[in-house]
């Protein structure tokens, strides 16, 4: 696949981690200007955010988790030229999955929800990773 397929989806989830820090951010800022939180009560990542404002933050700590795993990979398929279609289409619906992820955790945060749609995204990417290995291991 073309260089810019494969990263396609890589500058949508990246896309998506920016959005959900500069909302987290500008909740962040909004609760300090209102008083709602003071500055020493989070100085050192004290849990003192209103919900709201740890809910979205939960979501973009989120991205910044298991999505490591799947821009390692897209990095090594395109240095060895082993993103194909098949490494195209599941990238794409890790993503979709990512959004889902993080929609549910902005919005109901029902955690059976969320647990499920992280736990077929997992999925996806270790699928990802077992094709890739398998690609690169066949050639030894």
């Amino acid at each position: 696949m073309s260089v810019p397929a494969v990263l396609a989806p890589v500058f949508v989830l990246v896309a998506l981690t920016f959005f959900l820090n500069y909302w987290m951010g500008y909740l962040r800022v909004t609760a300090v200007s209102r008083g709602e939180v003071h500055t020493r009560d989070i100085a050192l990542r004290q849990p003192a955010w209103p919900k709201r404002t740890t809910q979205i933050g939960n979501a973009f700590h989120n991205q910044l988790e298991m999505p490591v795993l799947f821009y390692v990979l897209v990095a090594f398929a395109l240095i060895t030229q082993k993103a194909g279609l098949l490494f195209v289409v599941l990238s794409w619906l890790f993503v979709a999955l990512r959004f889902v992820h993080a929609y549910i955790m902005v919005t109901s945060n029902r955690v059976s929800r969320r647990f499920w749609v992280f736990f077929v995204a997992s999925l996806v990417l270790l699928l990802m990773w077992i094709v890739f290995a398998v690609q690169i291991l066949s050639a030894i």
